[in-house]
């Protein structure tokens, strides 16, 4: 991080500078930690720039040039859900930061940082990754202005663009910059995006405009292209005598068409048409989600900019999930485990939150369209061994002064997806749901919680530790397959609150979340409870949920108030949709349009709450027990006509006439008050490799870990 480091080592110069709006720690839960091990574990000498000030290029010289090329990087979180509440309201402190001080970094981060690097050494090769990039690889809505706005990539002028879990295509890219590649001669690196010229193809390739594979309008008998194949062979009844016809056996079919897939790519609209149209916006969207699968994604181009100087945003599709062994590697390598000396013991309140728990694995196959894990990790699994694990935790105990005895954590994107998988990876490979848990689990889906309760019961049979908890978020719909895992967790890993994610009790709602409906969670919660007295326990569960989801009427919102309250639920912190970039609920949030289906303009159109009055109003039917929140609710109550829900009566939500105090007593008298965020309404940090956590997802965080807790 300094000169005087590097003179230590004998370093004239680095062949890598990693820029990150992060204060830099050494732990596995950061990216640039992880990034920077992985290079030096590979040959090359790392520095690394935290929290530059940004108002000059003089930090950015501070190693020195780059002997191959500056990395650049916002941070764990987006800096843009970093710095801003989902009212867009600046935020007051900063988990990532040294005695959590805000405003060290600046907004769209990865821009600005990649436009210094630039300034302090022209002619230097920029690389950019993380969240922040890897979700503003295309055109995108941008809900702090509003507006569509074009990929990262032109504005950044970044030479090329890593996304995903990159560690792959990482490696690979220093290794050929450090042969004496040119930077923009590498352009077959899976996970990577770049600015090429309109009529530049790789030779052999074909295009394919995705309004001929998913065409806006076409919602008629037409099939769908996106179907999942059939899995068995079968033969096709003939018709007037002629001969059957038979049909290519999957593993067939499979061949023939990645052969095919692997040199084509698919246009979509440009950024001059899906900034100002909200069909193309939608259908963009949609071809964008379903070309995410790693085994049959094809690569993408999109055009930015009109005649002499256009350029296409060039995608390749998704980098392969990392291999067990591969994970187990990334995992350990020789972390310091601490933040760096630099900051002379400042409280970083991410540390705080992350230090003892363990990341098991990465992705989510649940689809939420809210989340982002999707676009950023994939949908596919990637677990870590249960060796590799283990020794992460003798290593916490034997090398941290301060642990005493609790594993805060052993998690990741969702507690309970460990080595969840689907049964045939040949369907796997072909299969373009964008859930394997939505409408229902799928047959295919392997749901075994066998592997994960070995996990649970070594972990806590290693000496000197004294407790886990599980802090990531459960998907209850899965658990419930398996009544000995909810015991196991139950018995042995809640310290008495559980925090679940039904998100809403409504079905509008649900079916644009894609969540599953509260029957299941009503299964979950019975074995809770049942597990729970059987232990001899106290426990209670925390639901999570949203406000102002597209889908989501006035209507639903006192639905769920009255839901609350007939449980008896009175949360201190909710969250409001924040619609981050390239989720499919940005897409129903910005065009009012549902790309979980074929998208017209007559389509019908998805209820969206985007005033600042009505989201307030959402918000407060979460809070229905709050008297600050009563007069908002009292309005919007005589408004919908339902002024019977105004009174003393024990079937009234709000009373009548407002206390002389607003103020509410510490615990309002409810046995089920419970939390529902982090302190002062903020984020938890995220794990490297995961997506965000809640504000970024508009999921819960808090308390649960420092990861995104989906599920």
């Amino acid at each position: 991080m300094s000169r005087a480091e590097m003179q230590a080592l004998g370093w004239d110069a680095c062949d890598v500078v990693l820029v990150t709006g992060d204060a830099y720690i050494d732990h596995p839960s950061f990216g640039m930690a992880l990034v920077g091990r992985l290079l030096e574990a590979h040959g090359f000498r790392v520095g690394i720039i935290s929290q530059p000030d940004w108002q000059s290029a003089d930090p950015f010289r501070a190693l020195g040039r780059p002997r191959l090329y500056f990395g650049i990087t916002a941070g764990n979180m987006d800096s843009m859900v970093n710095r801003y509440t989902s009212d867009r309201k600046i935020r007051s402190d900063d988990a990532y930061t040294p005695g959590a001080l805000p405003d060290k970094r600046p907004d769209r981060a990865v821009t600005v940082y990649a436009q210094r690097a630039r300034e302090a050494f022209p002619g230097v090769n920029v690389v950019i990754g993380s969240i922040e990039a890897s979700l503003r690889r295309i055109a995108h809505y941008d809900y702090w202005s509003d507006k569509v706005r074009r990929s990262v990539l032109p504005d950044s002028k970044a030479d090329i663009l890593l996304f995903g879990n990159a560690e792959r295509a990482l490696v690979a890219l220093t290794q050929r910059l450090a042969a004496g590649e040119a930077i923009d001669a590498i352009r077959d690196l899976r996970g990577t995006a770049f600015m090429v010229r309109p009529d530049w193809r790789p030779e052999g390739w074909v295009e394919v405009a995705s309004t001929a594979i998913d065409r806006p309008g076409r919602i008629d008998s037409h099939p769908d292209p996106y179907a999942m194949e059939p899995v068995a062979a079968a033969t096709k009844p003939a018709a007037d005598g002629a001969q059957p016809i038979r049909i290519m056996p999957l593993a067939e079919r499979v061949a023939s068409r990645r052969a095919a897939r692997e040199h084509t790519v698919v246009r979509l609209p440009a950024y001059e048409q899906v900034k100002d149209d909200a069909v193309l916006y939608a259908h963009a969207s949609r071809v964008f989600h379903l070309e995410s699968n790693p085994g049959n994604a094809r690569a993408m181009v999109q055009r930015h900019g009109e005649g002499p100087g256009a350029r296409d945003v060039w995608l390749n599709p998704p980098p392969v999930p990392l291999e067990t062994v591969e994970m187990d590697f990334v995992y350990g390598l020789p972390y310091a485990r601490q933040p760096h000396p630099a900051y002379g013991g400042a409280r970083i309140p991410a540390w705080d939150m992350i230090k003892f728990s363990i990341n098991i694995m990465r992705g989510c196959f649940g689809g939420c369209t809210f989340c982002s894990i999707t676009e950023h990790e994939g949908r596919i699994i990637q677990s870590r061994s249960e060796a590799s694990i283990l020794r992460e935790i003798e290593e916490i105990r034997d090398k941290s002064p301060d642990f005493k005895g609790h594993i805060s954590d052993l998690g990741g994107p969702t507690a309970n997806m460990y080595r969840m998988a689907c049964k045939d990876p040949e369907i796997e490979h072909s299969c373009r749901r964008l859930s394997c848990v939505y409408p229902g689990i799928c047959e295919n889906l392997g749901t075994d919680h066998g592997p994960l309760i070995q996990l649970y019961r070594k972990a806590r049979a290693i000496p000197g530790v004294k407790r886990i908890t599980i802090g990531s978020g459960l998907r209850y719909d899965l658990a419930v397959r398996s009544p000995e895992y909810v015991k196991e967790l139950v018995t042995h890993h809640v310290s008495g609150l559980l925090k679940i994610a039904p998100e809403h009790s409504e079905d509008g709602p649900l079916s644009k979340m894609m969540k599953p409906g509260m029957g299941a969670y009503e299964a979950f919660r019975v074995l809770f409870e049942k597990y729970s007295k059987e232990a001899g326990k106290k426990q209670h569960l925390v639901p999570y949920f949203i406000a102002a989801h597209p889908g989501t009427t006035d209507e639903d919102m006192l639905n769920l108030a009255l839901w609350l309250k007939e449980n008896d639920f009175r949360l201190d912190q909710v969250q409001t949709f924040l619609p981050t970039p390239m989720a499919l609920a940005t897409t129903m949030y910005h065009t009012r349009k549902n790309p979980l289906k074929k998208v017209s303009a007559e389509s019908e159109a998805v209820e969206t709450v985007r005033t600042g009055k009505l989201r307030k109003l959402h918000k407060a039917f979460l809070r229905w027990h709050d008297p600050d929140n009563w007069p908002i609710l009292r309005e919007g109550l005589m408004r919908m006509g339902r002024a019977d829900l105004i009174g003393n009566g024990p079937g009234c939500l709000v009373p009548r006439h407002q206390p002389a105090s607003a103020a509410t007593p510490a615990h309002a008298g409810s046995r089920r008050r419970v939390e529902q965020a982090a302190p002062n309404g903020r984020s938890a940090p995220a794990r490297r490799g995961s997506a965000p956590a809640r504000d970024h997802l508009a999921k819960p965080a808090g308390p649960r870990g420092a990861r995104s807790p989906k599920r």
